[in-house]
């Protein structure tokens, strides 16, 4: 049996599973079992933690479609929370974070906003991409660890969200997929939707509140710090070109568990 702790991050929610002493293999089949909401015990995203000779431990992260995924902005923040780390190594780079009370500041790194650091299958201009899904037209992209799209629209529309979500994380332009961001600025704040990349519609992203503040801060739209609300809470994200993305927010201990791992095999 291997213990497991169930947290969220505004209501994005993860089985987080602890590899540092006993490693954890994990298999895209392994990782949808979990993940599933019924027959397993249920999650957005599946972390596994291991050792790390850069950092204090690495974050492995796992969506619910069984595919990897280089960040997560919501689950770093529960790893800090968990663990105490004030460095986490992951796929998307070297995070810093830091428990303050009840929220948590994690510092994920510099934006990147070259076409081919998304990426995108071919070059072309990352602040107002030529491409349009019916209604969603030239997003803004960004990767902040893992690629994002932002649609700067006058109201959010999540049903068309949730139909065209799938159709742009999958189209040929993005070759690593994509994470589908619609937002709404007014007076200085983000009201965000955001179709995960492997996991679908969820409560909150942490990395899509990131990508989205920065898409708003680079074109004019408002200023750090930026209020981010979504569907599950808001987030506050602090950037300045040169400067590293900061997130603060809250981090969530649901329930400790134990799970048989072979079981789902």
């Amino acid at each position: 049996m291997r213990q497991f702790h169930k947290m969220h991050g505004l209501g994005n929610d993860f089985v987080i599973l602890d590899g540092r002493v006993d490693r954890v293999a994990m298999t895209p089949a392994l990782a949808r079992a979990i993940a599933d909401r019924r027959t397993g015990v249920g999650c957005d995203q599946l972390i596994i933690l291991g050792a790390s000779d850069q950092a204090a431990l690495r974050m492995e992260i796992w969506n619910a479609d069984g595919s990897p995924a280089e960040a997560c902005g919501n689950a770093s923040r529960c790893v800090v929370a968990l663990t105490g780390a004030a460095t986490i190594e992951t796929d998307g780079g070297l995070l810093e974070g830091a428990s303050d009370g009840a929220e948590v500041e994690v510092a994920i790194g510099e934006p990147r906003f070259e076409w081919d650091a998304i990426p995108l299958a071919y070059a072309m201009d990352t602040s107002a991409l030529p491409l349009a899904w019916d209604e969603l037209a030239e997003p803004f992209a960004v990767n902040v660890g893992n690629p994002h799209v932002i649609f700067f629209v006058d109201a959010i529309d999540e049903p068309r969200l949730a139909e065209l979500g799938p159709r742009i994380e999958h189209d040929a332009a993005f070759p690593e997929r994509i994470n589908v961001n619609v937002a709404r600025v007014e007076d200085g704040v983000v009201t965000l939707r955001t179709w995960e990349r492997g996991a679908g519609l969820t409560l909150a992203c942490g990395t899509g509140a990131c990508a989205t503040a920065v898409a708003a801060i680079a074109s004019k739209r408002a200023t750090s710090p930026v209020r981010v609300e979504m569907k599950g809470g808001a987030l506050t994200i602090s950037w300045a070109p040169g400067e590293p993305v900061r997130m603060r927010g809250p981090a969530s201990h649901v329930f400790t568990g134990e799970i048989d791992l072979e079981a789902f095999a």
